[in-house]
């Protein structure tokens, strides 16, 4: 019975995170009033780009940039140096004519500090927070900072895309921000979405709340902080970013790490930053970014108690939910099926085939990922400090 209930637990956990919130947050979200027409709105905007040794991507980011279409005279563009030792920081000097504009640090600090110092230099109403190597559409900054005539909206978050051309992991990244794009579409007509990306989006500047050194993902700690003030974070599509994928599967597992350490420090510091008098709310958050980081153990968890039960088998005929004989034989085959799956699919990794079979692979490094950021958290090895990832247009070029 109790290795049973540990199995249907651990399924319960696996679908909820993948599938059941989703469908929850689309049915709650039909019953909500739609928002009316956007009215027009330009504010004075900084789009603000922390960098780290960014010399490959910096002049491609800052040409991009320069051809955002807002009006020059309302947009800021302000690189925060982290102490970059590659040249990063006489690339960006050489656009000062263009009125381009830096703030640096003469040592790497972390990007807390960095975000801290630029911050400071910042003129714009709205912040807009940018990575080094992703580009925008032209329409961006007009895209992002039109939900703001809406008072109650304290951040908007554009759309990440992958270009076609990366290969079956591009191809599998592509198909999860689309994923991700769809649940935050319902969410923000269920009133907030709980998910910013962090080389997209934009909030208010008295809204800053100076994140504590040690915080690993400035990105979620802003939305929180700005949930907690009682402001709505919603997600705009036709603000879009792209960017190509990690040079290598390898090289996205430890990204995706990074991440995941910061969201186990999140759920430690829950308790600080929840809007508790928000439920609604604070259901999003637990269900969006507090289940996810679970799964792997629940993956763990389903597979030993599975193999128990082959072990241990009860009763014949007792019952589906018991895993009685068949029922454990069927589920463990599946499990082993698709565990044998994603090993395939590391290998094989061409054509229409190669897409099919590489999205267990990919779910299967997905929550590795979250395994190795789990040990990161918990061992204290996970700084605050970003290592840059390649990504494949830098290997291309």
């Amino acid at each position: 019975m109790i290795i049973a209930i540990i199995f249907w637990t651990s399924i319960f956990l696996i679908i909820y995170a993948y599938f059941g919130y989703p469908a929850l947050v689309w049915f709650f979200a039909k019953f909500k009033r739609k928002e009316s027409k956007k009215e027009f709105y330009e504010p004075s905007v900084t789009l603000l780009i922390a960098a780290y040794n960014e010399s490959a991507a910096i002049g491609k980011k800052i040409e991009n940039a320069l051809e955002l279409d807002y009006p020059r005279e309302k947009f800021q563009i302000l690189i925060t140096n982290d102490g970059s030792e590659d040249g990063t920081g006489e690339i960006v000097r050489s656009y000062a004519d263009r009125g381009v504009e830096m703030v640096s640090g003469e040592k790497r600090q972390g990007k807390m500090m960095a975000l801290k110092r630029g911050m400071k230099a910042a003129r714009g109403e709205i912040i807009m927070m940018s990575d080094a190597t992703n580009t925008y559409s032209l329409n961006t900054v007009k895209a992002l900072v039109e939900p703001f005539v809406d008072p109650s909206v304290g951040i908007a978050s554009g759309a990440k895309l992958v270009p076609k051309g990366d290969g079956v992991l591009g191809s599998s990244e592509g198909l999860y921000w689309k994923y991700e794009s769809w649940i935050k579409k319902e969410e923000t007509k269920l009133g907030s979405c709980i998910n910013v990306t962090g080389e997209i989006y934009a909030f208010r500047k008295p809204l800053f709340g100076s994140p504590p050194d040690s915080i690993i993902n400035d990105d979620f700690y802003m939305m929180m902080n700005v949930l907690k003030q009682g402001y709505r974070v919603v997600y705009t599509p036709d603000a879009q970013s792209w960017e190509r994928v990690s040079q290598t599967a390898t090289d996205e597992i430890e990204r995706r790490a990074r991440i995941n350490a910061g969201r186990y420090q999140a759920m430690v510091m829950a308790s600080k930053y929840l809007p508790f008098d928000r439920p609604l709310v604070v259901w999003q958050v637990i269900s969006h970014k507090f289940s996810r980081p679970l799964v792997p153990f629940g993956m763990i968890l389903a597979f030993i108690t599975n193999f128990l039960a082959l072990i241990f088998p009860v009763q014949e005929g007792s019952g589906f939910f018991l895993l009685s004989p068949p029922w454990n034989k069927i589920f463990f085959g599946l499990q082993i099926a698709f565990y044998l799956l994603a090993l395939v699919g590391r290998y094989i990794n061409k054509g229409l085939i190669g897409k099919i079979l590489y999205l267990p692979t990919f779910l299967v490094n997905s929550n590795w990922a979250a395994l190795k950021g789990f040990w990161r958290f918990a061992s204290r090895r996970q700084t605050t400090l970003w290592e840059r990832v390649q990504r494949r247009e830098e290997a291309d070029g």
